[in-house]
């Protein structure tokens, strides 16, 4: 778990439990919420986004706003499990 800053709100990162990842990841994914800094305040209670990284793949969110800010690493998904759908044929997506 994290606890980070942006403006006057005080966040939360927590990971969920069947997420198993090194300290090195960890700084990555911290890293990329403060990049999108002050955008957070945007996402409404219970609403998810994605953050695709080049090293991870896709970082899945789930933003809480009651009765803490608290945002929530659900998944993880490889970039090797990634697939994009185009003209109703499906490819790698990297």
């Amino acid at each position: 778990m994290f606890r980070f800053s942006i403006g006057a709100d005080d966040w939360i990162l927590r990971f969920s439990p069947h997420i198993q990842i090194d300290s090195e990841i960890r700084k990555i994914i911290v890293s990329s919420i403060i990049q999108l800094g002050n955008k957070l305040p945007y996402f409404s209670h219970w609403e998810s986004f994605i953050i695709m990284d080049n090293q991870i793949g896709l970082i899945v969110f789930n933003v809480e706003k009651i009765p803490s800010l608290i945002l929530t690493v659900s998944n993880i998904v490889s970039k090797d499990k990634c697939y994009i759908q185009e003209n109703l044929m499906i490819r790698p997506y990297m």
